[in-house]
């Protein structure tokens, strides 16, 4: 199937130009000046055409949770969003700790044909602490281990699965939680595994990406730890960008003003690797009960795209590198780039369209944000995956 963009402002890391982009059989064919085909064609005029969005941390919450997600409404939330490649946690009823479950949500995934869907493997087996044993059963399918959602409390075990993550080549993706400190200081709780984590990568060269970071010390510590050539990348979420001395539940909890000053001063120096969702969708009763956590893919871009861009912190560019070029690297997906040969993963964008945020009207099943009734700048129109429009938000089509 092709597919041909006309007259938009092309928009990723590196590049930004007018012209049009030419999609042929799910790849990127061509993109230029003056392309003209007679296939299906979009009309881009005032409209800016960018790479979609890879999101590295985020909770379908299937197989156990349905309730909260599934990998359909998950997949119809993220196009809608302007993504088109996820990386999942583990955190599932069972915990995926085996290769069964990684194959079902892959084939799951594959049936649906509306994404890509990596489903990341826990470090510790059913999230025992203990456990990694199950770690010499991974194939290359995955390339991921973590704990998402509670830190590896022994010293011991992270050390031993830091090993074996790096001879295995994989990248360990750790929530930085000591729950013993987390019951008087969650910052405190957070500063030290951060602070361990980097120590250990240092010593065993693994490949460390460090979860939704939210301390200004956090922020510090990767810093230094780059300078010293350790093996790590970071994220930082939409809404620890954004807010501040806000009592909303999430984990880790919305942090001060001046973490938030640090976050953006980490983003304009490249300390701040990727910006990830931390999609964690929850139903009313649990979100009343106290569950942490945010349904974010949806608002993400345009929450980014006005407190980044609009406000003059960073350029679309690196906005661009933060949302797709660099996640694309680290999944080591033929994604993220405006590039002959890349997937025909693109994202149509009206960047000075105003949308208020509007719980009620998401595709998840999770309706949790603190975002409600809130106005931001960027909307997403259409979401193209290797050349199918898989969400049209307002665009019209020449099928020709």
């Amino acid at each position: 199937m092709d597919l041909l963009i006309k007259n938009c402002r092309i928009i990723d890391e590196t590049k930004d130009m007018m012209g049009d982009i030419y999609i042929k059989n799910g790849k990127i064919a061509d993109y230029g000046k003056d392309i003209d085909l007679n296939c299906k064609t979009i009309d881009g005029t005032n409209l800016v055409a960018m790479p979609s969005f890879i999101d590295m941390h985020a909770h379908f919450r299937e197989p156990g949770y349905t309730y909260k997600e599934d990998l359909y409404t998950g997949s119809k939330a993220a196009l809608k969003g302007g993504y088109t490649c996820v990386n999942l946690m583990a955190n599932t009823n069972p915990i995926v700790s085996s290769m069964d479950i990684v194959a079902y949500v892959l084939s799951r995934a594959k049936e649906l044909d509306l994404i890509d869907i990596h489903q990341t493997l826990s470090v510790t087996k059913d999230f025992d602490g203990e456990s990694i044993e199950h770690l010499d059963e991974i194939d290359n399918r995955v390339r991921f281990i973590s704990d998402d959602g509670k830190g590896i409390q022994s010293n011991n075990i992270m050390y031993k699965a830091m090993i074996k993550a790096k001879q295995k080549g994989l990248t360990l993706i750790a929530h930085e939680e000591d729950e013993e400190i987390l019951k008087m200081d969650n910052r405190l709780s957070e500063n030290i595994m951060t602070l361990r984590d980097l120590y250990l990568a240092k010593l065993t060269g693994a490949r460390l990406h460090l979860a939704h970071v939210s301390t200004k010390e956090s922020i510090e510590m990767i810093k230094r730890a780059k300078g010293e050539g350790v093996k790590v990348t970071c994220e930082v979420t939409p809404h620890h960008i954004c807010l501040y001395d806000l009592d909303y539940r999430v984990n880790p909890p919305i942090r001060e003003k001046e973490d938030v000053k640090s976050i953006m001063e980490g983003i304009k120096d490249g300390t701040i690797d990727v910006i990830a969702t931390d999609h964690a969708p929850h139903s009313l009763e649990d979100k009343e009960k106290g569950a942490p956590g945010i349904s974010g893919l949806e608002t993400a871009f345009s929450i980014c795209y006005t407190t980044l861009v609009k406000s003059n912190v960073i350029s679309i560019n690196r906005l661009s590198q933060l949302m797709s070029g660099t996640p694309g690297r680290l999944m080591k997906v033929n994604k993220g780039k405006i590039k002959k040969g890349y997937d025909g993963d693109m994202v149509l964008v009206d960047l000075d369209g105003r949308m208020i945020v509007d719980s009620n009207k998401f595709l998840s099943k999770g309706k949790n944000t603190p975002f409600h009734g809130m106005e931001f700048y960027g909307r997403v129109l259409a979401t193209i995956w290797k050349g199918q429009i898989k969400y049209n938000g307002g665009i019209e089509v020449d099928n020709r």
